[in-house]
């Protein structure tokens, strides 16, 4: 069923994560910076260890290729990959697993299992790569449903077509981020969307959460790289016309770009795409003064030079994962084209951050800038940083993360605010400091999106308890500072209270309306964005 080796209570496959000599030096750095553990790390989880509550769903015969009861499989299928995800499984705790797991070969097992789920009044969680770190995956409905069926995408994992004249390509939705750029890469193209989860999530799950990618600026979010798209409603397949652009009323894919699975299913889209980069510069600039590197990130994000990489990691951070000793921040700063070189756009970069106090060592013309010191150092951190969330889980440390966006104008105010009440409910909920960290993820002309990491010591058995006032604390400051619930990591469960303050209420009528006219009986993943009716 091509999961059955995907960790159920962690990141990736089984036998990768952090190899023991980082996992020792992993320790010694939270023992240095939070002080020592009152408990021994915890194994991680066995499937025989989990009593799993017997499936309430039968198979039909007509769908025994494409459905299972494994449990291996309905484990890996409960959950995403937040924190408290992750201490769930270690706790061994799957109180809520669905009852069956959908494994669709083609759109046409994808109507069946959807029929299927109606005629039984089952609820259906569309499932990418399960990289979820909202709630978005997880299989807690209502009652009323008589099961949940958790439908896996990546048996649509083809790209199917490839346009090179208008350089596009037709792709199904279930396609993981290392196949698809390996199906372009024989055409000399790329869709250059790099999330962190980019090895283990779909272009499905890219479109149905508005993802956002590793570069910077211009094209962050996939939203910019959608042509077209195709997904089956329960009211029948929506299939939207290829255009490079078009002013014909509102936009259908716009309808299901973040619907994160309550109006449909994503089966294939028409993505655009982009010459791969040959041309390439990068390094690490350092600053003394955070004000003064967030007026240079600023002044470089207004200059139309368009930067792929444009980073800013605050000191603490850059400590934390071992790649600085917090002194300083470092803007990771990179440019790629290719067409032309990116010497010019690098220097003038260069001269803004010099304006500004900034300071470099590695040859920012040369084309692994970015792999060289303090920019290589915590490249290495970004890559492994995933599998961190199970070591600390093991280890008794909470560890996770939120992000942001607003306006530069009000960013300063904004950073204080959310710092202090992040740190403040830490204090509170564990009575110590803890850590708080941030980055800029991604720069617009108009603002930066801040990253947030926190940090500290947890009680076993209080680990959710503890991380929901934390949560609570550092939301409530964001959204009442003006910024946005999420950027990047989609709405899922985990955000509801503050999605539901956020929009305006014309948008949730018009958005419940599309729910009933689409999925009448509210079978597509309830509880996510709206309440089940």
């Amino acid at each position: 069923m091509g999961n059955a080796r995907y960790k159920f209570w962690g990141w990736g496959r089984i036998g990768e994560g952090i190899a023991p000599p980082d996992r020792e030096l992993l320790e010694r750095q939270i023992h240095s910076q939070l002080g020592p553990g009152d408990g021994a790390r915890l194994p991680p989880p066995l499937v025989d260890e989990i009593a799993l509550a017997p499936s309430r769903l039968a198979i039909p015969r007509s769908l025994a290729h494409a459905l299972t009861a494994d449990p291996e499989e309905r484990l890996i299928h409960s959950y995403g990959k937040s924190y408290p995800d992750s201490v769930r499984a270690f706790a061994r705790e799957f109180h809520r697993p669905p009852d069956l797991v959908a494994f669709p070969q083609t759109e046409a097992e994808v109507v069946a299992v959807l029929d299927h789920a109606d005629s039984v009044n089952a609820a259906v969680i569309p499932f990418g790569g399960g990289s979820s770190v909202v709630g978005g995956v997880e299989c807690s409905v209502p009652d009323r449903y008589a099961g949940v069926v958790s439908l896996d995408l990546k048996g649509l994992g083809r790209v199917l077509e490839v346009d090179a004249t208008s350089r596009a390509a037709r792709i199904q939705a279930g396609i993981l981020g290392p196949a698809l750029e390996a199906g372009l890469k024989p055409h000399g193209l790329t869709l250059r969307h790099f999330p962190q989860s980019f090895e283990y999530s779909t272009l499905g799950g890219w479109i149905a959460t508005r993802s956002g990618g590793h570069f910077a600026t211009l094209f962050t979010h996939i939203d910019d790289l959608v042509e077209s798209t195709r997904v089956v409603t329960p009211r029948g397949i929506s299939e939207s016309r290829r255009l490079p652009g078009s002013g014909a009323g509102p936009s259908p894919d716009r309808l299901f770009l973040g619907s994160e699975g309550i109006l449909g299913v994503i089966t294939e889209a028409w993505m655009r795409l982009q010459a791969t980069p040959t041309f390439r510069a990068g390094t690490a600039v350092r600053f003394t003064d955070w004000d003064e590197a967030v007026n240079a990130v600023r002044t470089i994000a207004q200059a139309g030079l368009y930067p792929a990489n444009c980073r800013l990691v605050d000191g603490a951070e850059l400590r934390m994962l071992g790649a600085g000793d917090g002194s300083h921040h470092a803007l990771m700063l990179a440019f790629e084209n290719a067409d032309h070189p990116v010497t010019e756009p690098m220097r003038r970069a260069l001269d803004i951050a010099a304006g500004f106090g900034g300071r470099w060592d590695s040859p920012a013309a040369a084309t692994d800038g970015h792999r060289d010191g303090d920019a290589g150092a915590w490249r290495s951190a970004f890559i492994r940083a995933p599998f961190l969330r199970e070591e600390f889980t093991a280890l008794g440390v909470m560890y996770d993360t939120f992000e942001t966006a607003i306006t530069w104008d009000r960013f300063p105010a904004f950073h204080s605010s959310v710092m202090e009440a992040t740190r403040r409910a830490i204090r509170e909920v564990t009575g110590e400091d803890g850590i708080v960290t941030c980055r800029f993820t991604h720069v617009y002309p108009d603002g930066p999106a801040p990253y947030y990491s926190f940090v500290c010591r947890a009680r076993r058995g209080s680990e959710l308890d503890q991380w929901r006032q934390v949560k609570h604390a550092a939301s409530e400051a964001l959204l009442a500072a003006g910024g946005t619930i999420t950027h990047h990591h989609a709405v899922g469960r985990d955000h509801r209270p503050w999605y539901d303050r956020q929009r305006p209420e014309p948008f949730a009528i018009a958005l419940r309306a599309a729910k009933a006219a689409l999925d009448p009986k509210g079978l597509l993943n309830p509880g996510v964005l709206l309440d089940p009716t």
